[in-house]
């Protein structure tokens, strides 16, 4: 017998070509059924057993530019809507290591066992693009056999909305903690601390005003309309203008925020506001990763041609979190969080044309990197 093959989530068995072209054949010679899923504004594919597609209605054809179903036939959904995942090394989608999280894995899943399922995935498309799909999954018996029915609308419009409007919120909500935090502190300040408190008060209040203004800019981001403000930078005063901002005690909450002493004071060409929501991201994510007594460090280092910030804690993440890490609304921390990791690669790649990546170990902690051109071209 031969030895399955190797999988993380779904088996990863095939069925023959010939086996495939006879399933096609089952469906494409069914005139009504055609031109009934043909008329589906939404993608809708049939799926056999082992999830390989023997069936596509237009909508999917025409999103990946392609006239005939030979094109996608045999693949399976993730194969065919060009999933990073799907392309790495192994036995392609739904049987890779990062399988288990996505939606459609778990929705197919749910079929393969008899039952109906909707789910929402999100899948990352090897030219960095993204799909937000709401997916449906039904079982079908036709002519002995199994079948899946794996309906695909797309919500990107919809979750652009939510996530901004969230985005937007969970930021203003942090400059106004500190505001608050500091304020306390105002109402009963030693001598020597209330010309700083005064001062980091006032910096947060513009903050604030700044990111108020921002709104009608952030809206526009995932729809490519983001205006980038660009400004000639120090990397040592965001880093000290971020440590002001997120080390009150009411943010912090006994932990520390440190700069590293071989942090490099670079210049460069960026938008501040972005940047800061960026790296202040990063720390908030840090401070709360943290347990009490625990430092966050930031840093800064530079080559001829970028700029890379870090922000380190002492902290690992566990391997089924690093899968999710940077997915759209997912968080340890519970329902409407996980918008600090997403904004970072959605404000870093898309406007400031930089990268943001990540590194974690047991013996070593986290490290958050965002790298970023020395001068900032238009988007």
């Amino acid at each position: 017998m031969t030895p399955p093959l190797p999988t993380c989530f779904l088996p990863a068995e095939r069925a023959s070509q010939e086996t495939v072209l006879r399933q096609w054949r089952c469906f494409e010679d069914a005139p009504l059924v055609f031109e009934l899923l043909n008329a589906v504004p939404n993608i809708v594919l049939v799926l056999n057993e082992q999830r390989q597609i023997v069936f596509s209605n237009r909508v999917l054809l025409d999103v990946l530019g392609v006239s005939g179903g030979e094109a996608v036939l045999g693949l399976r959904p993730g194969e065919a809507l060009d999933c990073v995942h799907a392309h790495e090394p192994g036995c392609g989608c739904g049987t890779m290591e990062f399988c288990p999280t996505c939606g459609a894995a778990q929705a197919i899943l749910s079929g393969l066992h008899g039952r109906q399922a909707a789910h929402e995935c999100r899948i990352v498309q090897q030219s960095g693009a993204a799909l937000d799909l709401r997916v449906c999954v039904t079982p079908l018996s036709t002519n002995g056999e199994s079948f899946l029915v794996f309906a695909a609308e797309d919500i990107s419009h919809e979750k652009r909305r939510q996530v901004l409007e969230r985005l937007f919120f969970h930021d203003i909500l942090n400059l106004a903690g500190v505001i608050m935090g500091y304020a306390e502190l105002l109402s009963d300040p030693h001598p020597d601390q209330a010309v700083q408190i005064t001062q980091i008060l006032s910096e947060a209040s513009r903050r604030l005003v700044e990111e108020i203004e921002a709104q009608r800019a952030i809206s526009a981001a995932e729809s490519g309309d983001l205006v980038v403000r660009p400004s000639v930078l120090r990397a040592l005063d965001i880093l000290q203008s971020v440590r002001a901002l997120y080390g009150s005690p009411d943010v912090a909450r006994d932990r520390r925020i440190a700069i590293a002493g071989q942090a490099h004071d670079a210049r460069f060409i960026s938008d501040r506001v972005l940047l800061e929501r960026v790296l202040g991201n990063m720390v908030k994510n840090a401070l709360e990763a943290c347990a009490p007594g625990q430092t966050v460090t930031l840093s800064c280092r530079a080559d001829d041609q970028r700029v890379s910030f870090e922000v380190h804690s002492p902290t690992f993440v566990p391997r089924e979190v690093q899968l999710q890490i940077f997915q759209r609304s997912f968080s340890t921390k519970g329902s409407g969080r996980g918008l600090g990791t997403y904004s970072m690669k959605l404000l870093s790649e898309r406007y400031l044309r930089g990268t943001v990546t990540f590194t974690t170990s047991p013996e070593h902690g986290t490290t958050f990197s965002a790298a970023y051109p020395l001068v900032l071209d238009s988007p």
